[in-house]
């Protein structure tokens, strides 16, 4: 027998399930039987499948690659089809290895691929170009059979007849029947790129239906990010989401000794609906750090009022702790303990505009996972930074400094 170079490999899941190597081992022996009879002997021994004469491959090309296949590990079946797949294109073949590829990796569900569905309904999937000349650049729909029981010859045929000639095909229905319920991830990432690409929708339409992709996709640990611009539009790629910023740990261990209840609790929430309720997560921001300015000032025993709002609040406290600009000489340190009173401020704002705590009206800007993502992140930074100040101050009350946080002497008080 002889042996060819294999292509590299992705790496192989700790499990393939037995119905997705015996439904690779029918793929591969359908794409090896398109060749011609007297080329398949030759072309299984190049897939480093077992040998055998031409007159076996005449009587059933099908048969004779099947009956080599099933002589081989998973492994090798894998390995094979993935060798087939890098010379020539056989989709239904690659769409099983992407599966396959993909068993390791979350999953894109069901109910989130429905949703994606929905998003089309009463439009089409491109308003550039004809929604078949779209297709057609995903699918090899001239090549794939009609579903059954279909009179048409091909897929394509059958789009024509019931989306051009006759209309009678929703768009789900399109959708579906192409498969996106149960194509691999990269396919379906792929398709998403290609319905937000520039030369599908442009202008606000473009941007809106990226952004309603996205919401539903982070649900899944996924995002539809901006990949780039191409004659100054954008266009868009589907990536992993981030799982949180490298401070969530941090922040998360000093609120939760602070308060393992209501403000850890608060935190908590806030991380979790960054993605998925961006405008609650804005609402969670702000009071979040109404929480904390209260409790410090509660176990300073300062008093406060219900009609306090963040910024009030924030202003007792940082006479509490000596966080204000006029408690300290250095100019640098001036700057930061304003810039963390503009942040407070900035986060009330942010949350007034874009949070739920307010009807939006028609007119309102969305928030969008990038702004909770802000707004939490700040809140958490802010809150620790108080946390920490205050204990500071509670273990030497008296230590005069000239930085936040310093143990130097000379200057005026500070954190």
């Amino acid at each position: 027998m002889t042996t060819s170079r294999q292509p590299k490999s992705a790496p192989m899941p700790v499990a393939i399930p037995p119905a997705m190597i015996k439904e690779l081992r029918h793929l591969l022996a359908s794409a090896i039987s398109d060749a011609k009879a007297y080329d398949v002997p030759g072309l299984c021994r190049r897939l480093n499948l077992a040998d055998g004469d031409e007159q076996e491959a005449f009587s059933s090309k099908y048969k004779y690659a099947q009956k080599r296949l099933v002589e081989v590990s998973a492994e090798q079946v894998v390995a094979s089809a993935r060798q087939l797949a890098a010379e020539e294109q056989h989709f239904e073949l690659s769409e099983q290895l992407a599966k396959i590829d993909e068993l390791n990796g979350p999953a894109v569900t069901t109910l989130t691929r429905r949703r994606l569905i929905a998003l089309f309904e009463g439009r089409p999937l491109a308003r550039e170009i004809d929604d078949m000349e779209l297709i057609r650049s995903l699918w090899p729909i001239a090549s794939m059979r009609a579903p059954h029981p279909s009179d048409e010859a091909s897929l394509e045929d059958y789009l024509h007849r019931h989306t051009v000639r006759n209309d009678d095909l929703s768009q789900r229905d399109v959708l579906e029947t192409l498969g996106i319920l149960s194509c691999s991830r990269a396919h379906l990432f792929k398709f998403l790129a290609a319905v937000t690409a520039p030369d599908a929708f442009s202008g606000n339409e473009q941007v809106e239906l990226a952004e309603k992709i996205d919401g539903l996709l982070r649900a899944d640990g996924y995002t539809l990010a901006l990949a780039g611009r191409i004659s100054g539009s954008p266009f868009y790629a589907v990536r992993p989401a981030p799982t949180g910023s490298p401070a969530d740990a941090s922040i998360s261990a000093t609120l939760a000794a602070f308060d393992p209840t209501q403000v850890h609790a608060r935190w908590t929430m806030a991380m979790e609906r960054r993605a998925s309720e961006p405008a609650g997560a804005i609402t969670l921001a702000r009071t979040l750090l109404e929480d904390v300015c209260k409790w410090i000032l509660d176990q300073a025993g300062e008093t406060w009022q219900e009609a306090d709002d963040l910024p009030a609040l924030y202003r007792k406290l940082a006479k509490v702790l000596k966080l204000a600009p006029d408690d300290h000489t250095e100019q640098v340190f001036k700057q930061i303990l304003g810039s963390c009173q503009s942040v407070v401020e900035s986060l009330g704002a942010l949350r007034n505009k874009l949070s739920d705590a307010h009807s939006p009206g028609p007119k309102r800007a969305r928030p969008q996972p990038r702004h909770a993502e802000l707004a939490v992140n700040l809140a958490g930074a802010m809150a620790t930074f108080l946390v920490a100040t205050w204990e500071a101050r509670k273990s030497d009350p008296v230590s005069p400094t000239t930085a936040p946080g310093s143990s130097a002497t000379g200057g005026k008080k500070s954190a």
